[in-house]
C-alpha cells in the first residue's frame, strides 16, 4: 500500500516582497520629482494663459471658437482612460498570472488616448481654418501652447504605452517591466488631472 504525501503550497516569503518594495521607492520617489517638475511647467502655462485670455487684439475669443461638446467628449475620453489604466494596476496587483487581461487593458487605454488626440488635432485644424491660428493673438498663442503641450505629453504616453505592450510580450511582467508600469500610471493619471484642469479653466471659462 503506498501513500502520497499532499504538496503544501510555499507562501511567497513577506521579507522578499518589503526587500522588492524598499528597491522601488527611490526609483518611485525620483519620479515624484519628475512629475512635480513638470507640473510646475503646466503652472506657468496656465499662468501665461490667465494673464493673456484677454488679449485678443479684436480677433476671436474663446466663446467664439471653443466647441464645448467636442472638448467634453476629449474629456470623458481621458477619463475613462484613466479607469482603463486603474483597471490594468489593480491587475498588475492581484492578477499579474493573468498577463492578457492586462494587455488588454493596457490596450484599451492607448486606444483612447489615441481617439483623444486625433479629436485635439481635429480641434486645432478647425481653429486654424477659421483663421485662428496661434500668430492671430497673444490668446490663441498662449491657447495653443498650453493644450499643445499637454498633446505632446499624451503623444509621449500613447508612445510609452506601446513600448509597455512590447516589453510584456518579450520579458512578461518582470519586476522591471512592474516598475515602469506604475511610473507610467502615475504619468497617466497626471496627465489627466491636467486636463480636467484645461477643460475647466479653458473651455468652460472660456463661454463665459
Amino acid at each position: 500500500m503506498s501513500s502520497s504525501t499532499p504538496t503544501i503550497p510555499v507562501p511567497m516569503n513577506p521579507d522578499h516582497v518589503i526587500d522588492k518594495q524598499r528597491e522601488e521607492q527611490p526609483r518611485l520617489l525620483g519620479f515624484w520629482v519628475f512629475l512635480m517638475s513638470d507640473a510646475l511647467i503646466f503652472a506657468l502655462l496656465f499662468a501665461v494663459y490667465a494673464t493673456m485670455i484677454h488679449a485678443t487684439d479684436g480677433g476671436p475669443t474663446g466663446k467664439q471658437l471653443f466647441n464645448l461638446k467636442a472638448s467634453l467628449i476629449e474629456t470623458l475620453l481621458l477619463l475613462v482612460s484613466s479607469f482603463t489604466f486603474g483597471m490594468a494596476s489593480l491587475n498588475v496587483m492581484y492578477r499579474p498570472q493573468r498577463l492578457r487581461l492586462l494587455v488588454g487593458w493596457l490596450g484599451v487605454t492607448l486606444a483612447l488616448g489615441l481617439a483623444f488626440l486625433a479629436m485635439e488635432l481635429n480641434d486645432f485644424r478647425l481653429l486654424i481654418a477659421q483663421g485662428a491660428s496661434a500668430q492671430r493673438s497673444g490668446f490663441l498663442s498662449a491657447f495653443y501652447a498650453l493644450v499643445s503641450t499637454h498633446g505632446l505629453h499624451v503623444t509621449a504616453g500613447c508612445v510609452w504605452l506601446l513600448l509597455m505592450l512590447v516589453q510584456l510580450k518579450v520579458f512578461g511582467l518582470d519586476a522591471r517591466v512592474r516598475l515602469r508600469l506604475k511610473c507610467l500610471a502615475l504619468f497617466w493619471h497626471f496627465l489627466d488631472v491636467i486636463w480636467v484642469a484645461i477643460y475647466g479653466i479653458v473651455y468652460l471659462q472660456g463661454l463665459i
